[in-house]
C-alpha cells in the first residue's frame, strides 16, 4: 500500500468495474461526478479514535491546569482540541449526508439534517439546563457566589426571565459551552454547503475561504449576551468544518499525492517545530529575545475566536503527518488500549456533554477539597473512566437495540455529533 492509498483510505463509491481505455484522451473525456464518496464498508476507527481524544483534551482543557495538562496539545503548537473535534464534524457529517442527498435528493438530506440540528439543540438546552442547576447548588451550598461568576452565569441569576431566552437563541453560554452552539449553525449551513459541493466542490472551498477571509477583513462576528462575542465564530470556523466536508467527498483523494510527497512531510515538520518553539517563549520568557521583534508584531495575537491562519495551518500540518504514519488499516486501530477512546469518539455528543458537566464537577471539588497535584491527577483520570464507562453503556445498549430490528450504521462511523440520524 502507498502512502497515497494510506491518505484516502477505501475506494471511490458508485467506481464502476475497471474496463480498458484505448487512449489517454477518451479516459480525460469520460465525464467524473463533482463529489465522490467512500465505499460502504468497515467503519473508519480513526475518526472515532481522534474524536475520542479530542474529547478527552477538551475536558482535561477544561480543568483548572494541572499536571496533565501538559499533555494537550495546546501546550505544544498553535491549534487544540477543538480544531479536531470541528474538522471531524465536517468530514463525517458530509460522509453521512452527503450520501442522503445523492442517493435521495436535497430535500430529503436537508429535512435529516434539520431533524439532527434539532438534536443537538435540544441536547444544548438540557445540559443548559442541567449546568446551571448544578452551579446554583454548590454556589448556594457552600455560600461561594465566586462560583456563579466564574462559570458566567451571574447575568442568569441577575435576570433570569430574559437570560434564558438569549440562551434559547443561543446567545447566552456559560463557561465551557460554545461547542454546540457553534455546531448547531455550522450544521443549519450544512445543506447549502452540501448542494454547493454537488455542483462544484473546489469553488464551494474557494467561497469558504473568501466568507474567511471577508471575516478577518470587515470584522463579522456574532454578538453574544449581556456584551461581546461569540466565544468561536461561525464565520471563520465554518473554513475548518468545510474543509472537512470537502476532504470527505473527494478532496483528501485528489489531494494524495500532495500529502504523499516528502516536500510537504519536511514543510510540516519545520512548520510544528516552529510553532513549538514560539509555544516554548510562552513559558520561558528568556526564549523570546532570539524572535524577531517584527515577526512577533505580525503574529500576535494569534486568535482562537477568529480561527487565526496560525491555528488553522497548524492543524493542518499536524493532519498532513498523522495521515502518512496513522494508515487506515494499521493493527493499532484494533487494540483494546485505544478501544476507550474510539468508544468515546463514536458517541461523541453524549460524551461531550458528559465532559462538561464533569469539568465543573471537577472544578468544585478542586476548590473546596483539594488542589494539590494528586488531586488534580484522581479527578482528571477518574472523569475520564466515566466517559469511557457512559461511551461502553452506550454503546451496549445499541448493541442490544440492533438486535431488536435496528440497522447497524457502518463506513465512516455513526456521524453522532457531526451528523447521523
Amino acid at each position: 500500500m502507498t502512502i497515497a492509498d494510506q491518505v484516502t483510505g477505501s475506494t471511490i463509491a458508485g467506481t464502476a468495474k475497471p474496463v480498458e481505455v484505448k487512449s489517454a484522451g477518451a479516459k480525460r473525456r469520460a465525464a467524473a461526478p463533482a463529489i465522490s464518496l467512500p465505499a460502504i464498508g468497515e467503519r473508519e476507527l480513526r475518526l472515532d479514535l481522534f474524536r475520542g481524544l479530542a474529547l478527552w483534551l477538551i475536558f482535561i482543557d477544561h480543568l483548572p491546569p494541572s499536571l496533565l495538562t501538559w499533555f494537550t496539545i495546546r501546550n505544544y503548537g498553535f491549534s487544540d482540541a477543538t480544531e479536531i473535534f470541528i474538522f471531524i464534524s465536517g468530514y463525517t457529517a458530509a460522509f453521512v449526508y452527503g450520501r442522503a442527498m445523492l442517493e435521495s435528493g436535497i430535500v430529503v438530506a436537508t429535512a435529516r439534517i434539520l431533524r439532527r440540528v434539532w438534536q443537538i439543540y435540544v441536547a444544548h438546552v438540557f445540559l443548559f439546563t442541567i449546568f446551571l442547576a448544578e452551579i446554583s447548588y454548590v454556589a448556594t451550598r457552600f455560600e461561594n457566589p465566586l462560583y456563579t461568576e466564574e462559570m458566567g452565569i451571574m447575568d442568569f441569576l441577575k435576570q433570569p426571565d430574559v437570560t434564558i431566552v438569549q440562551a434559547l437563541l443561543l446567545r447566552f453560554r456559560p463557561v465551557n459551552m460554545d461547542v454546540l452552539p457553534l455546531y448547531i449553525v455550522l450544521m443549519l449551513a450544512l445543506p447549502l454547503i452540501l448542494w454547493l459541493m454537488k455542483w462544484r466542490p473546489d469553488v464551494t472551498l474557494g467561497l469558504s475561504v473568501a466568507l474567511y477571509a471577508v471575516t478577518w477583513e470587515y470584522d463579522l462576528y456574532l454578538s453574544a449576551y449581556p456584551n461581546g462575542f461569540w466565544a468561536f465564530n461561525p464565520f471563520a470556523w465554518q473554513l475548518l468544518f468545510v474543509f472537512g466536508a470537502w476532504c470527505a467527498l473527494g478532496g483528501a483523494r485528489r489531494m494524495s499525492h500532495i500529502l504523499a510527497s516528502r516536500v510537504t512531510m519536511w514543510i510540516a515538520i519545520a512548520y510544528l517545530v516552529a510553532a513549538f518553539y514560539v509555544t516554548l517563549t510562552w513559558y520561558v520568557p528568556q526564549l523570546s529575545h532570539f524572535m524577531p521583534k517584527r515577526l512577533e508584531q505580525w503574529m500576535y495575537p494569534i486568535d482562537k475566536a477568529d480561527l487565526d491562519v496560525l491555528r488553522f495551518t497548524h492543524f493542518l500540518a499536524l493532519a498532513a503527518l498523522t495521515v502518512r504514519v496513522l494508515p487506515r488499516d494499521w493493527p493499532g486501530l484494533k487494540s483494546p488500549w485505544l478501544r476507550p477512546l474510539i468508544l468515546c469518539g463514536s458517541h461523541s455528543l453524549e460524551i461531550f456533554c458528559l465532559g462538561v458537566f464533569l469539568a465543573f464537577a471537577g472544578h468544585f471539588i478542586l476548590a473546596e477539597v483539594s488542589g494539590g497535584p494528586v488531586m488534580h491527577a484522581l479527578i482528571s483520570l477518574s472523569g475520564i473512566l466515566i466517559m469511557w464507562a457512559m461511551a461502553w453503556l452506550i454503546s451496549w445498549y445499541k448493541r442490544v437495540a440492533d438486535k431488536s430490528g435496528s440497522k447497524t450504521k457502518s463506513a465512516v462511523g455513526s456521524a453522532d455529533m457531526a451528523g447521523g440520524g
